[in-house]
């Protein structure tokens, strides 16, 4: 078993890794690697003492994971992703692809509440509250080409008739 930059290598005739070589290849603490089967998110077979043994494939499952949490996608729905592969498939880079892009509007609706979020002390702070110019009541300044104040309620109170 040689080390290219830092990372184990694994015998290409080993195809089936212990719990240890899994974390040391992909990166993932042992008690995370436990937590994701755990969860159903990858899966090993016990040997007669015991001992857990993934398939080589379960290395693309674990960076898959990584790359979904790191993004902010939860571990439910991550699973339920994985699930629509068929049985011991390794994702690829289309299943990648298909997946983030069903994940896109969720990560974009994160995004536009980090900006409130990150304006929020700045809009308590002026005390203000203005709905020409609060980002929190008219983000992105939505109505400043329009009226502002009352028709901005009025046409709230109008789409709620609707």
């Amino acid at each position: 078993m040689g080390n290219l930059r830092g990372v184990p290598q694994i015998h290409e005739k080993i195809h089936e890794l212990t719990v240890g070589q899994l974390a040391a290849r992909s990166g993932a603490a042992v008690s995370a690697l436990h937590f994701y089967e755990s969860k159903g998110l990858i899966t090993s077979r016990r040997t007669a003492g015991n001992q857990r043994r993934y398939t080589r494939d379960t290395l693309r499952r674990v960076a898959f994971v990584r790359a979904a949490q790191r993004v902010g996608i939860p571990l439910a729905t991550i699973r339920e992703a994985l699930a629509e592969l068929p049985e011991e498939r390794t994702p690829t880079k289309e299943d990648w692809a298909r997946l983030s892009e069903a994940w896109r509007s969720e990560l974009d609706e994160r995004i536009r509440l980090n900006r409130l979020r990150d304006h929020l002390t700045d809009c308590i702070g002026c005390g203000c509250l203005s709905l020409n110019t609060c980002v929190l009541s008219n983000p992105d300044d939505i109505f400043g080409d329009r009226l502002t104040g009352s028709r901005l309620m009025v046409e709230r109170r109008n789409t709620k008739h609707e």
